[in-house]
């Protein structure tokens, strides 16, 4: 007989085995064995909450081999992840499996030889704190994703649904969107000169003016054009002078490992990656990858929010730098960070590599090249938060200029860097743009001006959230944890609320300002930030053995309950979704043609409808007043496919063919004549036989 170790994934399950005996058995449990029912709420609001669980279609051939495995097994090891969702997986176990007599629980948080074997010498029992947190959380979703959904589905139409997190991170983007329709552009101006030394005529540098007469410019910069063609006239060809050199030196201090939140939001800075794919590469590099001799985790859990790092994780990171880069480059003593989050749950540690040994470049043939890219990212920014800050000496210079009447002071800074530290390794980190040498300059040193640049800007509304801002502001609004951020986007842009524009950002559909205007205004609870930060806080409470599930509930149900079928009542189909009746014939039938509302926002279909069948696309013919550049007749509009995304085509489809996912600009390429298109920091030709592109200003 064996012992049988359970766990969540295959892949897991394999590289577990690699560290053990003939005398275990692994086996995953492929995620969890048991769920409330889909077809029902499956849950006793008037019984102390009591869910009834059930196992999917899915999952009973797997039970099966479980059940049939567990009896033959000498003891049975629940393995699966340490935070609520793995600790529910492991609870679930014990009941399918009728496993009487506590089975074992082993943890760790990450996938090596040594935390396995640790494991197994230290088992503990099941955390029914974090169950009951896991329960309370499902639940809560359940309650309102099954209760508030058909009431949409009456007041608007069938197939809409309303999420206890997603809705108020839908709230967001859509105020996002609101702020961004309601900007109002302005034009403004910047000035800088191109100087030289008078002496040193090959030393030319660009400074920026920073007063007038003493007075700072107004900020963005200067609003009338006059005054700054003025500036120009009385500047051009001037002479300055130095009046004061500022010499100091910057520290420039590495960030600390990562969290969930900051690796979603670094990835999507450094690799556009969104929080999904993230998250679903980081669970490959924590499973473990091949590396010739056996699977091994590369990295340790990815679900976290603390930045705690282990006294052996400390000692093997100033070994490993100071053997590969020198004593220089390690801290004599390590570097602590403290996490800003009020209740840290989930694992105990920040991500890192599992051995800083692994490093990228030697393993990289054994990981896709989006694992590679990850997993040099985890591995620098943990080794940098343990090395010596960078220092940068920093060079600040006052140029006075007397115009015939004014006076003009002109400043520029020079960077350089002294000592890389962390920067040997950690490369993610923005700085100043960096000098070898610096030119030699004195106080009252002439400088000569060669040209005035004027710089017309034009001020630029809020950006859309993205990932990294998205999940940034969940975190700072305490919407949401770890394990749930990535799932909010998923769920979003799923059920058609949310999509993502050219430049991958995340923008709201008519129908998510729908669903959002009718929560907010009937149901201000499930879409405010503050109340659904309580909620979870009353969950890490719950985690914590403080407060039982039942009560949390209750206190959130009732009263959600009461207003619900108040509302019933209350609101009106006429109201929330209004139906238009239009001056138009169905050219099928005659009938009158109206608005409905869909899946995909607005449409036009005949009031006869299902008799009648006949409809049209609304979104389909939103014109952007650009001329379509490859027939030259018709325009670009915006439209959607089937999957919901949205791209650019010509209004003649199908007799001319354009189709883009980027914006075309309504201009032929000058080299090959095909269209031009505008990406997020160039413009680019269409034909990929072409190399023109330019790049595209950030006023634009």
């Amino acid at each position: 007989m064996k012992n049988l170790i359970i766990v969540e994934s295959p892949t897991k399950a394999k590289t577990i085995s690699h560290f053990l005996g003939k005398d275990f058995e692994v086996i995953a449990s492929y995620g969890h064995v048991r769920d409330l029912p889909k077809s029902k709420l499956g849950i006793d609001v008037e019984n102390q909450f009591i869910p009834t669980y059930l196992i999917p279609k899915k999952s009973q051939k797997k039970v099966n081999e479980l059940k049939k495995i567990a009896k033959e097994a000498k003891e049975i090891i629940l393995a699966t992840d340490e935070d609520r969702e793995g600790e529910a997986i492991a609870w679930h176990l014990t009941q399918i499996l009728n496993l009487d007599n506590e089975p074992k629980r082993m943890v760790f948080h990450e996938i090596t030889k040594p935390a396995i074997e640790e494991a197994l010498k230290n088992p503990r029992e099941i955390n029914m704190d974090l169950v009951n947190a896991q329960q309370g959380r499902r639940i809560l979703d359940r309650l309102v994703g099954y209760e508030l959904s058909p009431f949409l589905w009456k007041k608007v139409f069938r197939g809409l649904s309303a999420g206890r997190v997603q809705s108020p991170a839908l709230r967001l983007i859509i105020e996002r969107e609101k702020e961004r329709n309601a900007f109002k552009q302005e034009e403004y101006f910047t000035i800088s000169a191109l100087m030289q030394k008078i002496k040193e005529t090959k030393v030319k540098f660009e400074t920026d003016l920073w007063k007038i007469n003493n007075k700072s410019l107004p900020s963005p910069g200067i609003k009338n054009k006059d005054e700054v063609e003025n500036i120009k006239t009385e500047l051009e060809k001037k002479t300055g002078f130095i009046t004061d050199i500022k010499t100091s030196q910057n520290k420039k201090y590495p960030l600390p490992p990562f969290t969930t939140s900051t690796l979603q939001q670094t990835a999507w800075q450094a690799f556009r990656f969104p929080a999904k794919k993230t998250m679903f590469l980081a669970q490959s590099l924590y499973e473990g990858k091949d590396l010739g001799n056996g699977s091994q985790g590369l990295i340790t859990y990815m679900r976290t929010d603390s930045l705690n790092l282990s006294s052996l994780s400390l000692k093997t990171a100033k070994e490993f730098l100071e053997k590969t880069y020198g004593t220089k480059y390690a801290l004599k003593e390590p570097r602590f960070f403290k996490s800003k989050s009020r209740l840290i749950q989930e694992a105990h540690e920040a991500i890192r590599p599992t051995d800083p040994h692994l490093e990228p470049d030697k393993i990289q043939k054994y990981l896709s090249k989006d694992e590679f890219k990850l997993y040099h990212l985890i591995w620098s920014r943990f080794l940098a938060s343990q090395m010596p800050e960078a220092l940068l000496e920093k060079n600040s210079l006052l140029i006075e200029v007397q115009g015939e009447k004014n006076q003009y002071l002109f400043q520029i800074h020079f960077y350089h860097l002294v000592f890389d530290g962390f920067l040997k390794i950690y490369q993610y980190q923005k700085l100043p743009e960096l000098m070898d040498i610096f030119p030699h300059f004195a106080l009252k040193e002439e400088i000569k001006i060669n040209e005035i640049i004027i710089k017309q800007h034009s001020t630029q509304p809020p950006p859309r959230y993205n990932d990294a801002t998205l999940v940034k502001t969940l975190e700072a609004f305490g919407i949401g944890r770890p394990s749930t951020y990535a799932p909010i986007i998923s769920v979003l842009q799923e059920r058609g609320y949310i999509l993502r524009d050219e430049n991958k950002a995340l923008a709201p559909t008519e129908i998510g300002f729908l669903v959002n205007d009718i929560l907010a205004k009937h149901f201000k609870n499930i879409v405010d930030y503050q109340f659904t930060s309580q909620i979870e806080e009353k969950l890490d409470e719950i985690a914590q053995g403080k407060l039982i599930w039942q009560k949390a509930i209750e206190d959130f149900y009732l009263p959600f309950k009461k207003n619900l079928m108040n509302k019933y009542d209350e609101v009106s189909k006429e109201e929330v979704s209004p139906i238009t009746q239009l001056d138009e014939k169905c050219p099928l039938c005659g009938n009158p043609l109206i608005t409905r509302w869909g899946k995909y926002g607005k449409f036009i279909s005949c009031s006869d409808w299902p008799k009648c069948t006949y409809t049209r696309s609304l979104i389909n013919n939103e014109k952007l007043n650009i001329k379509c550049p490859k027939c030259h007749e018709g325009e670009v509009v915006l439209k959607r496919n089937k999957r919901g995304k949205m791209f650019y085509a010509c209004s003649r489809w199908p007799d001319c063919d354009l189709a883009s996912s980027l914006k075309p600009t309504g201009e032929n390429c000058p080299k090959c004549k095909s269209y031009l298109l505008e990406a997020k920091t160039k413009i680019k030709c269409f034909n990929k036989k072409c190399d023109y592109e330019i790049p595209k200003s950030s006023d634009n």
